[in-house]
């Protein structure tokens, strides 16, 4: 299989990767056995990494490192680590999942990364599980590569309600003709602005705002 070739993975047993690619819906055709039980393992070894990655590099309380790894490892985080990898090129579909582009639907994309991270586990052991995450997954969060989460106002507003501290957004500037307003909104932090964003709505602008402070708050980890 390429794509172990290309990620430098040790592997031995390839009946292990050929699960984590198999879908339920080319399981239920072909007789075999999904990734599910692949992705349940997989789910657990990653939040392990991700809680020790958090330990190490900062100081952070409880409440933030949850809060953190939450993000690092919800469905559009995990889409976003298996679409960069390549890994859904390998998924094996049914006739009827592949005529609907399962091949690019969300959840299918995410559950294959977990499912992956689980195969690996089994054939190679933690510790090279571990060093794939340090060396492919933990650089797209620090270089912000991957789009994490969907709603970055409610996840900035739970960040910033562990350390305790006074969150607002405020209008900075809106400009253009009624039809077609631009708005510049601001978010502060205790009285810091840590974003600004600018777009065709409120709404809009917030969440851009709330996505630079998000990078900010967090700091380089």
């Amino acid at each position: 299989m390429q794509i172990l070739k290309d990620l430098g993975i040790p592997y031995h047993k390839i009946e292990l990767y050929e699960q984590a690619f198999t879908h339920t819906s080319y399981a239920n055709e072909m007789k075999t056995e999904s990734y599910e039980r692949l992705e349940y393992l997989g789910d657990a070894v990653l939040e392990l990494i991700i809680s020790e990655y958090l330990y190490k590099v900062t100081d952070y309380a409880e409440g933030k490192m949850t809060k953190l790894r939450s993000s690092y490892v919800c469905e559009n985080a995990l889409y976003e680590y298996s679409s960069l990898l390549g890994l859904n090129a390998y998924l094996k579909l049914g006739k009827g999942e592949e005529e609907r582009d399962g091949r690019h639907n969300k959840t299918i994309v995410a559950d294959i990364f977990e499912s992956f991270i689980g195969a690996m586990f089994l054939d190679c052991g933690f510790e090279v599980v571990r060093e794939f995450i340090y060396e492919r997954v933990i650089p797209l969060i620090k270089d912000h590569k991957v789009d994490l989460v969907e709603d970055y106002k409610s996840v900035l507003q739970e960040f910033v309600q562990t350390d305790r501290k006074s969150l607002n957004y405020e209008l900075v500037k809106e400009s253009g003709p009624a039809h077609d307003k631009t708005f510049e909104i601001a978010v502060k932090i205790d009285d810091i602005v840590y974003g600004v964003g600018v777009a065709k709505s409120k709404k809009e602008a917030e969440q851009l705002a709330a996505k630079e402070a998000l990078k900010k708050a967090q700091g380089d980890i």
